[in-house]
């Protein structure tokens, strides 16, 4: 095939090299590079394209979020991520990437109040929970109740109707937190809590998850701010591999439910919602402060496998956005609970050294959103297990938002990749005795 050569302002020209051709439009989005639509490719000439991970290939289009990796710009619905996490809430965001637009106050009020009052679960969810076993991981259990959503839930999985899709949103929203409380509790043998309609969405999923009955629970203002920001800084991040899923499952006409299941299915694959836990899996590895230069080292060898975990970025080529805000929450809460914790103080180390240090400067790895969320979390007393199940807690509005925009776009159709086939060409059966 030769090369692509411009036709018009608007269109790419396509030539084969038997001579067939195909006209296919440019479109602009309001930001980022123009992209090529080339939905007559296969149609005209028989040929498609070979993109391995997608990264070449925009699957859909979307209102929702926007990055620029070269720049570290995140934005939501055009407004810039830390000014969210500074100025916002995670309900208001939940709104934002929901609606489109920032609530106003009486929008906000009877938003905040519909997710308040669907934080209850079916109590039968009890019953399906005791049917795993104690010590299964929290993304397991997680995994399998959101799933059972659709069994409990009926009236909000007619994914045509707007009112039912409006429902379902708001009860994800609003029960994910209480799930994720109810698998933490399960896993440490404490009995399960309720959620408490006076507290904030943040506060009560602190209080769902480290309460017990035998004691007064005291709120701090400080782990809520750190968990509310922590929520906002994971809600959306475009079209990344779970939210791609949830995207294809909903394709398919599946219900929320099942398809919010699948998302966490993907997070929970190490290579994409694992990432601050292994940051603190490498922290363990270093051990001590007087290891740091050693690894330092190993980190600059190219021919030694050990990587600095939580540095740099897949998308930002530039320093994160949203890790500028998690540092200074998790400096906040380091000092708020004055905890004398080896592990963490080898990581404040291993930051300053790092943001010093010309190699990881010169190639700009900085400390990304997992490695200040892991060291927070720690902190605040979540078992390592816990980790991704938060990131899922804060992502299901993504994932949400990006599904609702998916079955609203009509040029959405069932999701069907092609291939490039390189198994054995058309052969005859051989009985067994001539094999």
């Amino acid at each position: 095939m030769s090369d692509a050569s411009k036709a018009a302002p608007h269109s790419v020209t396509l030539t084969t090299q038997d001579g067939k051709s195909v006209v296919m439009p440019v479109k602009s989005g309001t930001l980022g590079p123009d992209v090529i639509d080339i939905r007559k490719l296969y149609a005209e000439l028989d040929e498609f394209t070979y993109d391995p991970g997608f990264t070449s290939t925009a699957s859909c289009e979307s209102k929702i979020t926007y990055i620029d990796g070269d720049q570290g710009v995140l934005l939501h619905r055009g407004y810039p991520i830390d000014q969210l996490a500074e100025k916002s809430t995670f309900l208001e965001v939940c709104y934002l990437l929901l609606d489109g637009e920032l609530p106003n106050e009486e929008q906000y009020k009877e938003f905040k109040r519909s997710i308040t009052y669907h934080t209850m679960v079916h109590e039968q969810l009890q019953f399906f929970l005791r049917g795993f076993r104690r010590d299964a991981h929290p993304m397991a259990v997680l995994c399998g109740m959101v799933g059972a959503l659709s069994a409990f839930y009926h009236d909000s999985t007619d994914i045509y109707d707007p009112v039912q899709r409006t429902i379902a949103s708001h009860r994800l929203i609003a029960k994910l937190p209480t799930m994720a409380a109810m698998a933490h509790k399960y896993s440490v043998g404490q009995p399960i809590l309720y959620p408490r309609n006076d507290l904030s969405y943040a506060e009560n999923f602190l209080y769902m998850t480290f309460a017990v009955p035998s004691e007064e629970w005291v709120s701090n203002p400080v782990l809520t701010r750190a968990m509310d920001r922590i929520f906002i800084l994971h809600a959306d991040h475009e079209q990344n591999a779970s939210t791609s899923t949830v995207r294809l499952a909903g394709s398919s006409g599946a219900n929320p439910f099942a398809c919010i299941a699948a998302g966490i299915a993907s997070l929970w694959g190490p290579a994409h919602g694992g990432a601050n836990e292994a940051v603190l899996a490498m922290l363990g590895q270093i051990g001590s402060k007087d290891h740091i230069n050693e690894y330092i080292k190993r980190a600059k060898d190219k021919n030694d496998s050990f990587r600095l975990m939580g540095f740099g970025h897949r998308v930002y080529k530039n320093y994160d956005p949203r890790a500028q805000v998690m540092r200074a929450t998790c400096h906040e809460v380091l000092r708020e609970l004055g905890i004398k914790d080896p592990l963490l103080d080898l990581a404040m180390e291993l930051e300053r050294i790092a943001l010093e240090d010309e190699y990881f400067v010169e190639r700009k790895l900085y400390p990304n959103v997992d490695f200040y969320s892991g060291i927070i979390l720690r902190a605040m007393g979540f078992p390592i297990a816990m980790f991704t199940v938060l990131f899922a807690v804060a992502r299901t509005v993504g994932w949400i938002a990006q599904w609702k925009e998916m079955i609203e776009d009509p040029d959405q159709k069932i999701g069907r990749p092609r291939q490039l086939y390189t198994g054995a060409a058309k052969r005859d059966y051989v009985l067994p005795s001539k094999r």
